[in-house]
């Protein structure tokens, strides 16, 4: 049976969030709710701000859920000079695996291949990971022989492969993350609502004190005397809202990926070179192999944002640069997606562009932040608050990590007789010591405890928790967003339903 975690409640109803967006008086609205601005709006509430935090579509909803999945330092930018972003990511790495969110940050080596003919020579490649691991504070660094490697990676091309270059990095839930941040937020007192876009700034006396937002149908007035906008791509589009004349402070770059059916289960994985400056890679994530990413120039809705036929094709062959083409076949695809990068604006190809944070400020005030990596949110959001402290009266920017709900502190339960052990590993890892929590409503129905595919271990009682603690209000919401249905190509018509059905509760 599963005991209740003591002291937790809902939060707010969707309709008592509304209303207290339109009624309260806020320090800061975040616009956007991917990972920059839900961290945003969790440190902000932590340090007893009024926050509010809104986004047009879904938590999460774009680049903060489309990205390679991993927490890095970032190998390649060692090569291009940016020494400074790999030390920052890798101390980033650490507390994140350590404290913020160990749930949902693991550990993994990782080997890049040295093949005859290949862009790198070995003593460069190890000089390289040797400078990288010391960054990284890692042991993990040297070379390993074509056996060992395909010990650790079946399915590893060894013709013409003279070794491996072993070092360690680690890989996460993207989704995940951005919605600890956002749970983080509204534990901490923040308002937060998904489906409700700005379509207006409020400007007195020259400055912004607030926004028009429009939530189910309605527009709402939210007073604020601050205002992040964190859209990511959409960027741009909120910063005409101050300013129509404004031109363009990013520009995008859509990063495509492919999920293929692992044959079997991976110990490592693996950076592909594909040039001088490019690598690819082949990630083991949930029992399936994660494939990419592409670097291709995007001018397009971001909305609309797809992997293509032709991006496939690519990361494939790619794939079989290293690996049996057998493995990475068309007929081993499970599912498609991809997102956009925010990138600063200039000259050169996008692949060698710096991952630097783009922070403007508008005519009238607004803060807009956008870039940066999955990595450093943290130290991003924290860079917000900093240029706001004056503005928001904050005496100090508390810079000390905190753990993420679900981090820390007790299970608070006992495992379920009925829950398979690979189901109650998958919940340990998404939800952390907010598993018992979960699982509650189980008590009273335990059906809740079937998975909602037999081929997958999420199961009913998680759509039904994302839609009661969440935000969940789509069955994509839950599908893409809140569990491994879609990765693992899993949302066929019959889950659909199962997924709207719980919802609809």
């Amino acid at each position: 049976m599963v005991e209740p975690v003591p002291g937790v409640a809902p939060h707010l109803s969707r309709r008592d969030s509304i209303d207290r967006l339109g009624s309260l008086q806020f320090d800061l609205l975040v616009i956007g709710g991917g990972i920059i601005g839900a961290a945003t709006a969790a440190h902000a509430a932590r340090a007893g701000l009024a926050v509010a935090l809104v986004d047009a579509g879904d938590f999460g909803g774009g680049t903060s859920s489309a990205s390679s999945k991993l927490i890095h330092g970032g190998l390649r930018y060692l090569r291009l000079g940016d020494v400074r972003l790999v030390r920052e990511a890798h101390h980033e790495r650490r507390l994140l695996s350590r404290l913020v969110a160990p749930h949902l940050v693991h550990r993994l080596p990782f080997l890049f291949p040295l093949y005859r003919g290949g862009p790198y020579r070995p003593w460069v490649v190890q000089s390289g990971i040797l400078f990288y691991s010391a960054l990284a504070q890692s042991r993990l660094n040297w070379l390993v022989d074509a056996g060992r490697a395909q010990a650790q990676v079946p399915g590893l091309r060894v013709d013409g492969l003279r070794s491996c270059a072993l070092y360690a990095d680690a890989w996460t839930n993207d989704a995940r993350l951005t919605l600890g941040n956002v749970r983080a937020a509204a534990d901490a007192g923040a308002v937060v609502l998904n489906g409700a876009e700005v379509v207006a700034l409020r400007v007195v006396d020259g400055s912004v004190a607030g926004a028009e937002v429009r939530v189910d149908g309605v527009e709402v007035e939210v007073a604020a005397r601050a205002i992040v906008n964190s859209a990511g791509p959409w960027v741009d589009q909120v910063r005409k809202l101050e300013d129509a004349s404004v031109g363009t402070s990013v520009r995008l770059s859509k990063g495509a990926h492919v999920v293929v059916e692992a044959e079997t289960e991976w110990s490592a994985a693996l950076t592909v070179p594909q040039d001088l400056v490019r690598v690819t890679f082949a990630v083991p994530w949930y029992g399936m192999l994660l494939l990419g990413t592409t670097e291709t120039p995007y001018d397009g809705d971001p909305g609309g944002v797809a992997a293509s036929a032709e991006d496939v094709d690519q990361i494939l062959s790619e794939a079989a640069v290293a690996l049996d083409p057998a493995l990475v076949g068309h007929d081993r695809v499970r599912a498609t997606f991809a997102g956009l990068r925010v990138l600063p604006v200039g000259a050169g190809e996008s692949v060698s562009a710096r991952r630097e944070t783009v922070y403007t400020v508008g005519r009238a005030g607004m803060l807009s932040v956008a870039g940066g990596k999955l990595t450093t949110y943290r130290r991003i959001a924290l860079g917000v608050l900093e240029r706001l402290r004056g503005q928001l009266g904050l005496r100090e920017v508390d810079r000390a990590p905190w753990p993420l709900p679900g981090a820390s502190g007790p299970a608070s339960m006992r495992d379920p007789e009925a829950l398979d052990s690979d189901v109650l590993a998958h919940l340990r890892h998404l939800y952390g010591s907010m598993t018992a929590e979960v699982l509650a409503p189980a008590e009273e129905d335990p059906s809740l405890l079937d998975r909602l595919d037999p081929a997958g271990p999420d199961i009913a009682a998680q759509a039904l928790y994302a839609a009661t603690h969440e935000w969940a209000r789509s069955s994509d919401d839950v599908i893409r967003r809140r569990t491994t249905l879609f990765y693992r190509g899993l949302a066929g018509d019959e889950v659909v339903q199962r997924v709207n059905s719980l919802l609809a509760r």
